[in-house]
């Protein structure tokens, strides 16, 4: 009789103290329908608030981006995030990583061209001769790589109008991000040799004269700070290849890198592809940098180009060369394409257009129904 005594004293206790948190959840809950709307609101959301990626889906696909934003969760559901200028910046971050990671690309490099070439023979420098000399040119290039892809990594980091384009082709990037991809590629190398114009304009003022802007060959152009110019001695079949060459090296590297199967990527490279990638800006720079100054990147050469035609280089930025500017910017998209399809072909063995019924050829002859195929399986894969 004791021990029922006190197994009913326990479980009274327990149903008092269960009924006590009861009551405090009910009247929290009281207290919150009391509370002024706006107070109200907020910690009602607290509990339950729902993700800002959500209502941004069907922006996001209408600009040709992943319908989810790339943020982390905890990120997506804070207060802030349903602000103006956050929901901008989410329905635009691909875009803006792209942007960035080209402005540091072409700020490292076109910086660098501009302190090299701007202090040859200067005396005062360490050694006597001007801060820097070609491998210096090298450096900023292979550095502002580097840095560029870390800025740019939500996006893929692609930071170049001909891996874009490469990678839709054979690694099903949908083709509607390709637009905004390129625009956000060009206007970062824009602007950022903007930034280097007025950074540098009193040492160009200094090395021309003021107001005086030349392009190569003239001894004391200046225009080879933002963009490609070729070696007098150049043929136009020459340009061409030596530019081709350079990108088909660079996209084969890059897939090789990027390949899950290929022992040699370091399980496909991860935190290691940056620094992959300033070893092969490096290296091309260094073994194909001479002829034709290894543009390979539309962004980084004819962004710079216009801009150094707006501040006053003059039409000679477009006729120099023979009118050189159109090959950085049609042979880097041909030599990449080149250099995916050799990866794919004798080395790659996951899924690819190389990979299916005559290599992918068959599909050439049905052009809109392949298309829509792939948009098909996009949408039903949650990638557009």
């Amino acid at each position: 009789m004791a021990q029922a005594h006190d197994i009913q004293k326990i479980s009274t206790e327990d149903w008092d103290s269960n009924n006590f948190h009861d009551e405090q959840e009910h009247q929290k809950l009281e207290d919150i329908h009391t509370l002024p709307a706006s107070e109200a609101q907020q910690t009602t959301t607290a509990l339950d608030r729902p993700k800002t990626s959500n209502n941004l889906t069907n922006t996001r696909a209408r600009l040709g981006l992943h319908p989810i934003a790339p943020i982390e969760e905890e990120h997506d559901e804070a207060s802030h995030s349903d602000l103006m200028w956050p929901r901008i910046r989410l329905s635009l971050k691909e875009p803006f990583a792209e942007f960035f990671g080209v402005f540091i690309l072409v700020l490292f490099g076109d910086g660098s061209v501009a302190q090299v070439l701007l202090t040859t023979g200067e005396t005062t420098a360490p050694g006597g001769d001007g801060y820097g000399d070609y491998q210096s040119i090298n450096w900023g290039w292979a550095l502002g790589t580097m840095l560029g892809i870390y800025v740019a990594g939500d996006s893929g980091a692609y930071l170049n109008p001909a891996i874009t384009f490469t990678n839709c082709i054979l690694r099903k990037l949908p083709w509607r991000r390709f637009p905004i991809y390129f625009l956000a590629q060009f206007l970062g190398g824009f602007c950022a040799a903007g930034v280097i114009y007025i950074n540098y304009i009193n040492g160009i003022n200094a090395a021309e004269g003021h107001g005086i802007r030349t392009v190569p060959p003239s001894k004391t152009a200046t225009a080879g700070i933002f963009c490609t110019y070729p070696a007098s001695d150049m043929t136009k079949a020459g340009m061409f290849f030596d530019e081709f060459i350079a990108s088909m090296i660079l996209m084969f590297v890059i897939f090789a890198l990027k390949d899950d199967t290929n022992k040699g990527s370091f399980s496909a490279s991860g935190a290691w592809f940056p620094l992959g990638l300033f070893f092969l800006i490096f290296g091309i720079g260094a073994c194909f940098g001479w002829q034709t100054g290894y543009a390979i990147n539309l962004a980084r050469d004819f962004g710079p180009r216009l801009m150094s035609y707006a501040v006053g280089y003059g039409h000679e930025v477009w006729s120099a060369g023979g009118y050189y500017f159109w090959i950085p910017m049609v042979a880097p998209f041909l030599g990449c394409l080149f250099g995916g399809l050799l990866y794919d072909i004798f080395i790659f063995t996951g899924p690819s257009p190389i990979n299916t019924p005559y290599m992918g050829m068959a599909k050439l002859f049905k052009p809109k129904q392949t298309v829509q195929q792939r948009l098909d399986q996009q949408k039903r894969d949650g990638i557009v």
